[in-house]
């Protein structure tokens, strides 16, 4: 069984449809889903704030190339363009770890590159899995005290099912 912890996020339309159409894509594949979160942009930060959530996902079947393939089907059901370098999108399904598997490929980098510096991925995923290790990095809770959390807002009135 592979076991992944996948990061979503959408700053394009509905921000939350989106994120519910990639829980639904991943049903009967579902361990944990986090609370939904508010949050500044990353990267290019000219642009709508996302919402955030991560998902804990494990099948038999499914290694970490098909944790790629389905999370990038996903984003294209939800018309996703890729026009800028962390720029805006309707839907982003990132990888972030597939049971300690470490990848060089550039086609899927994991642990996910810039993991360790983004409290928009640690705090969702510390809310459903508290003692969490990021692969090279330990605990997520202690990579996460070394970050600002500033612009990352827990949303409790908007939940996503499952």
């Amino acid at each position: 069984m592979t076991r992944a912890v996948l990061s979503l996020g959408s700053n394009l339309g509905d921000r939350l449809g989106f994120l519910q159409g990639a829980v639904t894509g991943f049903k009967g594949q579902l361990v944990a889903v986090s609370p939904v979160y508010e949050t500044a942009a990353w990267g290019v930060e000219d642009q709508p704030d996302f919402l955030n959530a991560v998902l804990i996902v494990a099948d038999d079947e499914v290694d970490e190339w098909g944790w790629l393939d389905k999370g990038q089907r996903l984003e294209n059901e939800a018309g996703r363009v890729r026009t800028k370098h962390w720029g805006p999108r309707t839907l982003d399904v990132d990888v972030v770890t597939v049971d300690g598997v470490t990848s060089e490929h550039p086609d899927l980098l994991l642990p996910h590159p810039g993991t360790p510096e983004r409290a928009t991925v640690l705090i969702p995923w510390l809310d459903v899995e508290p003692d969490a290790v990021l692969p090279g990095h330990g605990r997520i809770a202690e990579v996460l005290a070394g970050l600002s959390a500033d612009g990352v807002r827990r949303r409790d009135d908007l939940r996503l099912e499952w």
